[in-house]
């Protein structure tokens, strides 16, 4: 007889019930009082400006790893490239075009901390001690839509790696750029400029860590992160930083940029859990880009059999909002 084992993703069809109301997490700045806020309800598409040349366009397309796979069809490029969250250039959807305005050659991004080998390196630098893959990751926001996206890059590892942290650091604290000379957010005080994310160093060196050069084999659009982004395919969104200039490494938990905005909503972990609730709406299922209707969300977004371990023992955290 044969048995087949159901994978961490698979779903039936009766458990794609659709819910009936999106909503949007920008209406945390409008309870803080600065301010009403406009969110897009569909993806945009819109027509980019020309901007330079990305010069590390001949490293793609990247070979695919086909250790990462999905459960659903890749989102349609102008759909992942033209809907996207970057505060820097505002708090719309639609800030592709404006993205265009960010320069990232000459990009330097520094390494320091409590680390061996302290070090600053041009993005191409990095890029050449790089083995590029690409890897189909299943992308979940916290404002529950998601998207599925071919990615390419290399593994956070390799770069933990060749920092040769010191044993007594903890955790990978990570920063973005911040010239609000050509990212009109940055001029918007409220905001904790520049963008912080952290993590553990055992999240940092699980092996679906992976930072992103690329994307639909082609170098990753600014408006997406360009040149280098994090993806955590088991976290919500926010926690993939974009535009990445520094890594530090430390014994002290980073307080991230979301975190320092609203700590009840956005905290350290926001591992994807469709049964804890955003305080203000359901995480129970998703909008799929380019789909119609929702489907159930996945525990740690279907990444369970890679992450979970990470978490044991730390039952008085609040380890997924």
């Amino acid at each position: 007889m044969l048995i087949k084992r159901k994978r961490g993703w698979e779903l039936r069809e009766s458990e794609a019930t659709p819910e009936a109301m999106f909503h949007d997490r920008r209406r945390i700045l409008q309870a803080m009082g600065l301010g009403a806020l406009t969110a897009a309800a569909s993806p945009a598409r819109v027509a980019l400006a020309a901007a330079p040349a990305d010069p590390s366009a001949g490293l793609y397309p990247a070979r695919r790893n086909e250790r990462y796979t999905l459960d659903r069809p890749v989102t349609d490029e102008k759909l992942a490239t033209t809907y996207n969250n970057f505060y820097e250039y505002g708090s719309q959807k639609t800030i592709a075009e404006d993205a265009q305005e960010l320069p990232i050659r000459p990009w330097t991004i520094a390494i320091d901390g409590m680390v061996e080998k302290p070090m600053t390196l041009g993005i191409d630098d990095l890029l050449k001690r790089a083995t590029l893959e690409e890897r189909l990751y299943r992308h979940r926001c916290v404002e529950a839509w998601s998207m599925a996206v071919p990615w390419s890059g290399f593994a956070l590892k390799a770069l933990v790696d060749m920092a040769q942290p010191l044993a007594s650091a903890k955790y990978l604290r990570m920063e973005t750029f911040e010239n609000p000379k050509v990212a009109p957010g940055q001029k918007q005080f409220w905001y904790p400029w520049p963008y912080v994310e952290g993590l553990t160093m055992a999240e940092a060196t699980n092996e679906l860590a992976f930072l992103v050069t690329g994307m639909y084999g082609k170098p990753v659009p600014r408006q997406d992160g360009a040149p280098l982004r994090l993806a955590l395919p088991w976290k919500y969104g926010f926690k993939s930083i974009k535009s990445i200039v520094k890594f530090s490494f430390t014994d002290k938990r980073p307080v991230s940029f979301w975190e320092k905005l609203q700590s009840s909503e956005y905290g350290f972990w926001a591992n994807v859990n469709p049964d804890v609730p955003h305080p203000r709406w359901s995480q129970a299922t998703e909008r799929v880009l380019g789909v119609d209707g929702r489907r159930p969300t996945l525990l740690y977004n279907g990444y369970g059999d890679y992450v979970a371990s990470l978490y044991q023992g730390l039952a008085g955290e609040h380890l997924f909002m």
